[in-house]
């Protein structure tokens, strides 16, 4: 927990005097300390995403291409759980940085109830049409059934899911970005070796390919959410979630929600618009599809500093408007895109100049290999885009503006990435181009959103 939330009160006091905030010459110190673990935990989460795609990607390209394409559908699916997770983000941020620890408490605990309804509501559906959903990338073949097959098993880990998701979002909410990291971390240890023992039988278990991966998922998201629970159920924790009183609170739920659902509506907008996306993508082939999703992993190491200054930039905002500080929300905002832009940079020139020999970590297919790079070269180009992107939009969803986000998402993807990746399949150009649309959208949407910030307007948003 940082330094300056240790003025937080006990458990069981009220409102009282806000925090005293770090002062500005702190503020740098204080960002990074909110955003290494989370950077350490997405970095956890893509070493194991990168340890279970080297392994499926021994199972040839037709299954790399299956587990992406089930990914991508499960992305989608989890905008509702991202919805409840974003408001709580910016209530509990907003409580602690009025010393409300309880009022904080309560939002944990309807986050988590609301959490498993939303994770078990959006299950039901798409583990019955898994195959309709597959089928919406126009694959066919032991692509589609392996694709279907492991949406199917790893939506029964949804309801634990939202507990998982909401108890790490409050618990960042409030300052505490080590608990996500360390539970986070076991569970992705026992991630990694369940993906080892299932996918080619080792330890006594069968050899169960791309089903094998889905189980380990399976397993390790219920488990988490499980560890989660009895964690917040001890005292001295940051916040603590209390057994009684498991009723869904229809007020505060409605309030959570009302905050997150335009991040909802945007992950769910633009995930979709990725179905349609790489829809276009598999038209060029499965090797194209394959080196598409290894792109996608091998580049989620260099947007690891942009999920971790956009949780810093959404706690410091909010608790900085609960204090009654706009002036320290600005300059939290503007400080953590800084920071971000140098991280992202760098790392996106690594995987530049190091694409080719990367990429052939993964698989051996030359086709394959080809085309990984040209994604992952234009990926890199787009870095400090996304930096800029990715922390504004966590500054203004901490503020409780999550809809200016939606429309600059919109307005980037659809306006330019997907109408010209349409132009490009059209022509049959190369899809090499289509990788390539994906920097005049993310110029789109770093002006938009950075412009947002820059005119003060989340200031004055209610949550």
């Amino acid at each position: 927990m940082s330094e300056f939330l240790e003025s937080v009160s006990e458990a069981g006091a009220g409102p009282r005097d806000r925090v005293v905030l770090p002062p500005v010459e702190q503020m740098g110190r204080e960002v990074w300390s909110l955003a290494w673990p989370v950077i350490l935990s997405f970095a956890l989460d893509s070493i194991l995403s990168l340890a279970a795609m080297l392994m499926v990607g021994r199972l040839g390209a037709e299954a790399v291409g299956a587990v992406g394409l089930a990914t991508q559908i499960l992305g989608a699916m989890r905008a509702g759980i991202g919805a409840v997770g974003t408001g709580t983000v910016a209530l509990v941020a907003r409580y602690i940085g009025a010393n409300d620890r309880d009022s904080a408490e309560e939002v944990l605990k309807q986050s988590v109830i609301w959490g498993v309804i939303v994770g078990t509501l959006v299950a039901i559906p798409v583990i019955v049409f898994a195959h309709p959903l597959i089928s919406l990338f126009r694959v066919k073949g032991p692509t589609a059934e392996m694709g279907a097959r492991y949406l199917q098993v790893v939506m029964l880990s949804e309801p634990f899911a939202g507990i998982f998701f909401m108890c790490a979002s409050a618990l960042r909410g409030a300052g505490d970005m080590r608990t996500p990291l360390w539970i986070g971390g076991i569970m992705d240890l026992l991630a990694i070796f369940l993906n080892y023992a299932l996918i080619f039988g080792k330890f006594g278990f069968p050899a169960l390919g791309v089903d094998g991966s889905a189980l380990a998922t399976l397993a390790v998201l219920s488990l988490g959410g499980l560890a989660f629970f009895w964690v917040l159920s001890f005292d001295g924790m940051v916040l603590n979630y209390r057994w009684e009183r498991m009723r869904p609170d229809w007020g505060l739920g409605s309030r959570i929600l009302r905050v997150g659902n335009p991040a909802a509506i945007e992950q769910l907008v633009i995930q979709f618009g990725f179905i349609a996306y790489v829809a276009f993508v598999a038209s060029y082939g499965a090797k194209v599809v394959a080196a598409y999703f290894i792109g996608v992993r091998i580049l989620a190491l260099s947007f690891l500093p942009g999920f971790g200054f956009s949780a810093a930039a959404a706690t410091m905002v909010g608790q900085g408007l609960g204090a009654g500080d706009k002036e320290f929300s600005r300059r939290a905002g503007w400080l953590s895109m800084r920071m971000a832009i140098v991280m992202m940079t760098a790392l996106g020139w690594v995987f530049i100049i190091f694409a080719r020999q990367i990429a052939g970590l993964f698989i051996d297919d030359p086709a394959v290999i080809v085309n990984a790079i040209q994604f992952m070269r234009a990926l890199g180009v787009a870095q400090p885009l996304m930096a800029i992107d990715w922390t504004t939009t966590g500054a203004l969803r901490g503020a409780g503006d999550s809809r200016f986000p939606l429309w600059g998402s919109m307005a980037g993807f659809y306006g330019l990435r997907l109408f010209l990746t349409i132009v490009i399949t059209y022509h049959h150009w190369p899809v090499a181009w289509v990788f390539w649309s994906l920097v005049p959208d993310f110029m789109v949407r770093s002006s938009l959103k950075s412009w947002r910030f820059r005119t003060g307007k989340w200031m004055t948003i209610k949550v």
